[in-house]
């Protein structure tokens, strides 16, 4: 033992981490040894504390673990050596470690499910009382079986020991499987419910200068039982009924100093999710504390800074009794007591400190508010009769509320935030968010009242120059924009701002405006672009500010995107600023350090204005000035990958065709019938001139794909932009520079190999071409659509030579995924002399797909089989040929789908497979002998799946197939 007590000791002094771990394993090798149990009895006997913790937790370690071990006739026995031992812990104990790890172990003894041990805790008050371990026999012999008679001659440690097992057992039974909470435990805890009550109750009595630390744990305990009693209790009144009796007690600790910290924290806990716990008396109790001078005088220390841990609870059991007397708030504002909570409910938002960096209450303060909204929102839409007569008054506090949001959202000076920590900086963003919503919720109850209000504030700050209460302002008005929408009902006031000295003061150098502030005010255009739109008059201004702001990396981006916004809306409205805007573009090209996203943006912007010249010889002739700008950047890619500045390359050259990318979107007239254009067939006179004049712009436009692919035709990057690129067109339905003969993309396929980086792109790009001219009334590219398929072949017969197609599972995905687009429109290209000799490759791959153990690749290929077996209207010859493949193939496809569903693939994939089989079935007319076939396989994977099984599935596909085809109950069948 001398030995034993050497480790334990070692184990808890600093040392070497893998020395430590030695002890402590040879330590648990003791512990869990059969010898365990009698090794912590030996341990509770040493004079040093640690040896003694060790030896109850050992205790702990062998009744979790090892109790199966134990002989019945042992567990008795055991209960009452744990009993001497915390009975004469709490005799000699100065420190609560032995203590609490003996309550430990008593509970773990309690939790086991063959243990019964009612009123567990007057037993062990009785062994307090009787100075050692009674047993079961002599407790219910006993003639003090009253915890009330035996309690007040208990010392302190010996209460303080019950109150430790009262929560420990509370908890852990909690944390136990419910369905055990209903069977033993349930009914064992209830028999001890009284006993628990007397001793909380003596304990809450117990002055707090004589013993702090035993009402604070008394008043732990009666938390821990509450939050028991609401998730088990919740329809017991009995059981309640005697928690309730507490609940007085716990209440008037309030009024303690010394204790209102805990007492705060537990009531604010208990009342959040079960304020149906109190009683109108608690209630009436806790309203009293709350609108007390005391609290008056605590609260009003958390305005000058004071953020201690006791007013911090009382502000949080303030903001807890008022979400659950929600109600009886806002419908009882006149009487006094509820004026006095109001007030100070209100008062936690004005707090001293910036939110979420010094100032920690206002965030769960503005949660309160934000449900008081929503409190008055339901119920001024939710009834049917006239307004509530509380309703006006109630509303007046969301203003007040709102007014002092917008004083918290104010940022601080740049060299405080620049001080803050991110975890600050998240907190304080975090608090406007929520600002936001409540914003937009407030307007649902008040109208543009507020929006006005705010109006006036800006006003009232750009006067005084008082930019950070500018900001906060506007990010307010920010907030109501997606709320008011496109409606008119602000206009007036919106004029009102956007007439003031806003833009003009914003774009004044002379002036020292935080870049918060401006990049707000940037917003701010975005946010009320349709305001502009109706308002043209202030887009001169506004859009002067905006390109201003480009000037500043710190604004760049959101100005850029306000730009783009603001044009691509107000399009039309614009067509005469179009020099000016080329001119501006122009000018902004000859600032240092442009970023590629703003040129992007800016000139998505310019061409969106483009798009809308009524005349076409202008609208080309502009958009061949903006060209000229990507014209520079794409010589430029070329200058510098000719001097080895390949970094530098790739920059210019992604820049050029990103900014070729948003001019199409820009370019893109949605027509709502969402054909496709038909290069090849007759068309009107005004669209073959609008194509004639276009034809030099998409040259220009093929000429920079062409020239920055095979400059950088490495990068993957690049081949992905020159595929966005190309996919601008498929959208458009009248001619425009990005509508291009499908040569070009055609050329742009099939230069692809599987070298190609990023290859599934370019086969996505060929798959997006042919759907777009699939659609009803598009023009077919039969000549594309072979030249694909060859294509498609070619790489497929590369793929080929390598053993798994798994080993490129994206480029082989997007392979089934192209022949799958084929499926039906495009069949008759598998008649092509060069597409029939491959076709077997095609199909043979597909199977092989089915196989692999790339989710991607299994998806894609059983989507192709779903398609293949599908029913088609098709000719006499190309049915032929499908019948021919599915004839040759079909039984291999079928076996392969019929063991992935029998256990080769996870469950979640099982729909994936199941598509292909039910239209193999529906269709086929050999569908019941290939499911056979691949049932009774040798290789068939399951073996918990019997003959007798596989044939009566057999048997019911077969009825299936009758039912399917008899005319008279499949004619009002959906085909899958």
């Amino acid at each position: 033992m001398d030995q034993v007590e050497h480790l334990i000791n070692q184990l808890y002094q600093p040392g070497n981490p893998q020395e430590v771990a030695e002890i402590q394993g040879r330590l648990q090798q003791l512990q869990r040894s059969s010898q365990g149990w009698q090794l912590a009895d030996a341990l509770l006997q040493s004079q040093h504390e640690n040896v003694r913790f060790f030896g109850a937790l050992t205790f702990t370690i062998k009744i979790n673990n090892d109790w199966d071990d134990l002989e019945v006739e042992n567990r008795v026995p055991l209960l009452h050596r744990l009993l001497h031992w915390i009975t004469l812990s709490a005799q000699i104990e100065k420190g609560p470690l032995v203590i609490r790890k003996l309550c430990t172990s008593l509970v773990a003894y309690f939790l086991r499910p063959t243990v019964s041990w009612n009123r567990c805790l007057l037993h062990l008050l009785c062994c307090f009382h009787a100075g050692d371990a009674v047993t079961s026999e002599q407790l219910i012999s006993s003639p003090d079986k009253d915890a009330a008679r035996i309690l007040p001659s208990l010392g302190r440690e010996q209460l303080l020991a019950s109150i430790w097992f009262a929560v420990n057992l509370i908890e852990d039974v909690g944390k136990t499987n419910p369905a055990s909470l209903l069977t033993s435990f349930y009914e064992q805890i209830i028999s001890g419910l009284d006993d628990v009550v007397a001793l909380l109750q003596h304990a809450l009595q117990i002055k707090a200068d004589l013993d702090r630390q035993m009402v604070e744990e008394a008043v732990k305990c009666f938390q821990a039982w509450v939050t028991y009693a609401h998730g088990v209790w919740s329809d017991k009144p009995n059981q309640l009924m005697s928690l309730r009796k507490l609940t007085p007690y716990c209440i008037n600790l309030l009024w303690v100093d010394e204790l209102c910290d805990v007492t705060a924290d537990c009531l604010g806990d208990i009342l959040n999710p079960f304020s149906a716990f109190f009683t109108p008396q608690d209630l009436e109790l806790l309203l009293r504390f709350l609108t007390s001078k005391l609290i008056q005088d605590q609260l009003s220390t958390l305005h000058e800074g004071d953020w201690e841990s006791e007013v911090m609870s009382v502000a949080r059991l303030l903001l807890a009794y008022g979400d659950a007397r929600l109600h009886d708030l806002a419908t009882n504002l006149e009487t006094p007591s509820v004026q006095v909570v109001m007030r100070r409910l209100m008062d936690l938002l004005t707090c001293a400190g910036y939110a979420g960096a010094e100032d920690d209450i206002c965030t769960p303060a503005l949660e309160f508010w934000q449900s008081y909204t929503e409190f008055l929102i339901d119920s001024l839409y939710g009834s049917e009769d006239a307004a509530e007569p509380w309703m006006d008054s109630a509303q007046q506090y969301v203003v007040q509320a709102i007014e002092a949001c917008w004083a918290k959202v104010r940022r601080p000076p740049e060299h405080v935030w620049a001080g803050w920590s991110s975890e600050e900086k998240g907190d304080f963003r975090a608090f406007r968010a929520d600002v936001e919503d409540l914003l937009q919720s407030s307007y649902t109850l008040l109208g543009t009242n507020i929006f006005n209000r705010l109006t006036v504030l800006a006003v009232e700050a750009l006067k005084s120059h008082a930019w950070l209460h500018l900001e906060a302002t506007l990010f307010c008005l920010n907030a109501l924009a997606e709320t008011i929408s496109d409606e008119d009902v602000v206009d007036e006031t919106l004029s009102h701002l956007f007439g003031s000295a806003l833009l003009p003061s914003m774009m004044d150098s002379n002036l020292e405006i935080p870049y918060k502030t401006q990049q707000t005010a940037v917003t701010t255009m975005v946010s009320f672009t349709a305001y502009f739109e109706r308002h043209t008059q202030f887009l001169p201004s506004m859009l002067t500010f905006l390109f201003t702001s480009l000037q500043s990396p710190a604004l760049a981006g959101v100005a850029a995107k306000a730009i783009y916004t603001t044009c691509d809306t107000c399009r039309k409205t614009l067509v005469r600023e179009v020099a000016a805007f080329l001119h501006q573009y122009e000018a902004m090209l000859q600032w240092q350090d442009v970023e590629s996203a703003t040129k992007e943006k800016v000139i998505g912007a310019i061409a969106a204005v483009i798009q809308a010249i009524p005349s076409d010889e202008l609208r080309v002739e502009s958009f061949d000035g903006l060209l000229y700008f990507v014209h520079r950047d794409v010589e430029a890619c070329h200058e510098s990958a000719r001097t080895g500045s390949i970094e530098d390359a790739q920059g210019k050259g992604l820049c050029a065709l990103r900014c070729l990318i948003s001019m199409g979107n820009s370019m893109q007239e949605p027509d709502p019938d969402g054909e496709a254009i038909d290069l090849e067939k007759e068309a009107s006179t005004s669209a073959v001139n609008e194509s004639r004049l276009w034809q030099p712009c998409q040259e220009r436009i093929v000429s920079f794909i062409h020239a920055v692919s095979s400059t950088l035709g490495g990068d993957g990057e690049v081949v992905e932009a020159a595929c966005q690129l190309l996919r601008t067109g498929y959208k458009e339905t009248s001619p425009g520079p990005f509508v291009f003969p499908p040569k070009v993309t055609e050329d742009f396929v099939a230069n692809s190999s599987l070298q190609t980086p990023r290859l599934e792109y370019v086969l996505d790009t060929a798959g997006a071409m042919l759907t777009r001219h699939t659609r009803v009334n598009a023009s077919k590219v039969d000549a594309t659509a072979v030249r694909f398929l060859i294509h498609l072949f070619q790489l497929i017969g590369s793929m080929s030579q390598v053993d798994d197609p798994s080993n490129e599972p994206e480029v082989s995905a997007s392979c089934l995924d192209l022949a799958a687009k084929y499926i039906p429109h495009y069949l008759h290209t598998l008649l092509h002399p060069r597409c029939r000799e491959h076709l077997a490759d095609l199909i043979i791959f597909s199977i092989r797909c089915m196989t692999c153990q790339e989710i991607m690749l299994r998806r894609a290929a059983a989507n192709f089989w779903a398609l293949l077996f599908h029913k088609y209207d098709l000719t006499a010859e190309i049915k032929a040929v499908i019948d021919s493949i599915l004839s040759q193939y079909g039984p291999v496809a079928t076996l392969v789908i019929m063991h992935s569903i029998s256990g080769e693939v996870a469950r979640s994939e099982l729909e994936t497979f199941v598509d292909p089989l039910k239209r193999m079935v529906f269709s086929q007319v050999q569908a019941k002998q290939w499911i056979s076939d691949a049932l009774f396989a040798t290789t068939f994977p399951s073996s918990k799946v019997g003959d007798a099984q596989k044939r009566k599935f057999i048997q019911q596909v077969a009825k299936w197939v009758i039912l399917i085809r008899t005319p008279t109950w499949s004619s009002g069948l959906t085909s899958p």
